[in-house]
């Protein structure tokens, strides 16, 4: 039960960044290697992500998908997601990985 709990505030966690990154553009790469660019336009708390004014980024490789504006991204299918670098706050970054080191060694 309490790993689900911790899944579930990892999942809103992530899905609360991404709404700030709306009408930001990202590099959304997918598990079967396809890398999209485009506009964050939405993203619910299943980290599904619509994304408009696309590209794919190595076109050679998938020519079919040249003609695409937009794009609906279901949240399973991708592997990362690259970010604007100016609108990552590092410092709440490294603040929030040790708060989470410290409360795995409480657990221990």
């Amino acid at each position: 039960p309490e790993q689900g709990r911790n899944k579930q505030r990892d999942s809103m966690l992530f899905y609360s960044f991404f709404k700030t990154l709306i009408h930001e553009e990202v590099v959304v790469e997918l598990k079967n290697d396809l890398a999209i660019r485009g506009i964050l336009q939405s993203v619910d708390q299943y980290l599904n992500l619509k994304l408009a004014d696309i590209s794919v980024v190595n076109a050679t490789k998938f020519p079919h998908l040249m003609s695409v504006h937009s794009c609906f991204i279901r949240g399973s299918v991708v592997r990362y997601v690259v970010l604007p670098a100016a609108r990552v706050d590092t410092n709440l970054l490294q603040d929030s990985t040790r708060m989470e080191a410290r409360e795995q060694k409480v657990k221990v």
